[in-house]
């Protein structure tokens, strides 16, 4: 499963003003300017996310905008489902028109459950893991179910 590209640029602007918000409100055009996304895109998303309570404006001469909340409590989730509706494949207007009725649709189940997974990865990582570098990690769960891990002749993870 991919990100869409509105909550991949989201999740990048995001922690552009977690890494660079710490000394007062961080414009868009410096966003803009730093992760080479287009103002008039990042307005857009900006406008979702303060509508979520994720990000607060100040207007005027230094204004910009900074996190509403501290970057430990924002979560990955969160601005995903900020800016997207978050992709539940069973409940997506294809699949039901492909599957019909999805009560008896064997594999729903399944994309119930990855829908789940994939929420629940992106739920645990929060900006400020981002921030210190531990969020490019699966979370602590994940890694001890997912068993013994497997390294190539040259010693790197396979």
């Amino acid at each position: 499963m991919r990100l869409s590209t509105k909550s991949r640029y989201a999740i990048t602007a995001m922690l552009d003003l977690a890494l660079n918000g710490t000394a007062g409100p961080v414009t868009l055009a410096d966003i803009s300017e730093n992760q080479n996304i287009s103002l008039s895109y990042l307005e857009q998303l900006f406008a979702s996310l303060r509508s979520k309570g994720l990000v607060r404006g100040v207007r005027g001469p230094g204004g910009g905008y900074f996190l509403a909340q501290d970057a430990g409590k924002i979560s990955i989730a969160d601005i995903v489902c900020a800016v997207d509706e978050w992709v539940e494949y069973t409940r997506s207007p294809d699949y039901l028109k492909k599957a019909g009725d999805t009560s008896h649709s064997t594999t729903r189940g399944l994309w119930e459950d990855l829908s789940g997974q994939i929420f629940d990865f992106l739920d645990e990582i929060t900006l400020a893991s981002l921030v210190t570098g531990e969020g490019h990690r699966a979370p602590a769960a994940l890694r001890a179910a997912s068993g013994p891990s497997v390294t190539s002749i040259t010693g790197e993870a396979a």
